[in-house]
């Protein structure tokens, strides 16, 4: 397969790596700290692609203090730093679809909202083969998702132009960066998504329920 686009982009949480066991862990860790009662793995999970702080007023509630959610927000952090990977993996279908993008002259890499002190050893502990071409983490650049300077640097890396880059992610900032970028996107439907939002809306240029969709959308294309 000839392809016009040349290099696949992921987000991390939720569309390449389930990391949702790991980070509801860490979040019902501090709850049980702080004397709450743990949620179920059901109501966190929505909520991971949308970070730490989403996880802490999730646990806690919004009607705390700025300050207060903060230092909830950094010990979430440093838990889930000690657990980082015991329960995460690859979504399944992933090694299989980076299997055949490599097969068919495509490179990959990763555009998360991360910090990269999580992210990097996250990815390395995760042994992907192929390796990215690129990492792109949270603080890597100046601003984060959904700017788009973080997907140009991502294109830079690959190098390939953002019009020969596709990115999926799960989240509505996803699709925003990408487009921003002047990248094709796609919805990870099977990632963090919660029953408030709606996928249909963001502009995206399609959906997938499944990893491999997304080589089958390349397929008709790319």
């Amino acid at each position: 397969m000839r392809a016009r686009l040349r290099t696949v982009l992921f987000d991390l949480d939720g569309t390449l790596a389930d990391t949702a066991p790991d980070m509801a862990q860490a979040l019902n860790l501090l709850l049980k700290e702080k004397d709450y009662q743990p949620l179920p793995f059901d109501t966190i999970r929505p909520w991971v692609s949308h970070g730490g702080l989403a996880l802490v007023r999730l646990g806690f509630g919004e009607e705390r203090g700025d300050v207060e959610l903060e230092n909830l927000r950094q010990r979430f952090l440093e838990i889930y730093a000690e657990n980082l990977c015991r329960e995460t993996h690859l979504f399944p279908g992933i090694p299989q679809l980076l299997a055949m993008l490599s097969k068919n002259g495509f490179n990959w890499g990763v555009v998360t909202n991360k910090p990269r002190y999580l992210t990097e050893p996250l990815v390395a502990q995760l042994t992907i083969q192929p390796p990215p071409a690129c990492i792109v983490s949270g603080d890597t650049t100046t601003n984060r998702k959904p700017h788009p300077e973080p997907m140009l640097l991502a294109c830079k890396q690959a190098g390939s132009d953002p019009h020969e880059c596709l990115y999926v992610g799960d989240a509505e900032r996803d699709i925003h960066a990408g487009k921003q970028a002047g990248m094709k996107t796609l919805v990870a439907l099977f990632g963090y998504i919660t029953d408030s939002e709606d996928p249909e809306t963001w502009g995206a240029d399609g959906m997938i329920r499944a990893p491999m969709e997304v080589f089958d959308w390349l397929k008709q294309h790319a």
